[in-house]
């Protein structure tokens, strides 16, 4: 009852403030939201509408032409199949080395953290380059393997940081409780930091992800065999056909409409994302040390 006469008596200002703030929002959400949607309807709509329509929402004629040429591909499962596997794979290890990492450089007490620190920053700035790392994955004999479309991206230099700088924020008052108690730094590390650092290694977890599912330009370097194409290396082939420009034609059959596909194709790419997404968001804005230290 308090808390509806508060939001009665506030000051005119602060609810027109209020309904400026809400408002530019939504503006701001319906510019995110209609190129995707005109995206969606356009890859639904007739070759016709597209040709005479240049903004869709909802097609007047519901195609699925390009749906039925992309999943008509041969090999569109096996890249799917792929994709999921150095996903999955690669988030994992990715985490799993990434988090070990972040712990350890998190620790004042670790001789020689400030040198590993600024190597790590220096890999941001300065690399090899493509040849160079073309070279490594060949001398490793990583060539035509989905562990080259892992391994070389193992660790992200800037994701690391972040969950460094998360586990900084954990008071030191709980690894030495934990330690009192006769924990050890495995037990701190599994029963004390990393259920504190769910929000951050889900937001994380997803980084990783969304850049593997991506992975593209590793794949035409290191990956010469098309039954091991990720998806994005197919969808691209499949644009490439469908534009009617030179390409690997045998792994596509008849060719709809080039615009209707292109619209397609992002929606194929995009979707898994925008479906794993919802089940991670809440961590994005859930406190991370909420009763974790009282008194």
């Amino acid at each position: 009852m308090q808390q509806t006469l508060k939001k009665t008596n506030r000051p005119k200002s602060e609810r027109v403030v209020q309904g400026f703030i809400i408002g530019f929002l939504l503006l701001f959400t319906l510019m995110c939201l209609l190129p995707f949607l005109n995206i969606l309807g356009s890859s639904f709509a007739s070759s016709s509408e597209i040709a005479t329509r240049t903004f869709i929402i909802i097609p007047r004629e519901f195609s699925l032409n390009a749906y039925r040429y992309i999943l008509s591909t041969p090999t569109i499962f096996t890249s799917i199949g792929v994709s999921l596997f150095v996903t999955i794979v690669g988030t994992v290890l990715s985490m799993i080395l990434t988090s070990f990492m972040a712990y350890a450089l998190s620790r004042k007490y670790l001789h020689g953290r400030g040198i590993f620190n600024f190597i790590v920053v220096f890999t941001m700035l300065f690399s090899g380059g493509m040849i160079p790392s073309f070279i490594l994955v060949q001398s490793l004999g990583l060539i035509d393997s989905l562990w080259a479309l892992i391994l070389p991206s193992a660790i992200s230099a800037y994701n690391m940081i972040i969950m460094r700088n998360f586990f900084q924020g954990i008071p030191d008052s709980l690894e030495e409780s934990a330690k009192m108690d006769g924990c050890s730094d495995w037990g701190v590390f599994f029963r004390i930091i990393l259920p504190l650092s769910l929000p951050s290694i889900a937001t994380i977890s997803l980084f990783y992800a969304v850049s593997y599912w991506n992975t593209y330009q590793s794949a035409i370097l290191y990956i010469n065999d098309s039954a091991k194409w990720p998806i994005q290396v197919l969808l691209r082939q499949i644009v490439i056909v469908s534009s009617g420009m030179n390409a690997d034609a045998a792994s596509v059959d008849i060719v709809p409409p080039a615009q209707s596909v292109k619209m397609a194709v992002i929606v194929v790419a995009t979707l898994p994302m925008l479906i794993a997404y919802p089940f991670v968001q809440k961590y994005f804005v859930k406190g991370a040390m909420v009763g974790s230290v009282k008194g």
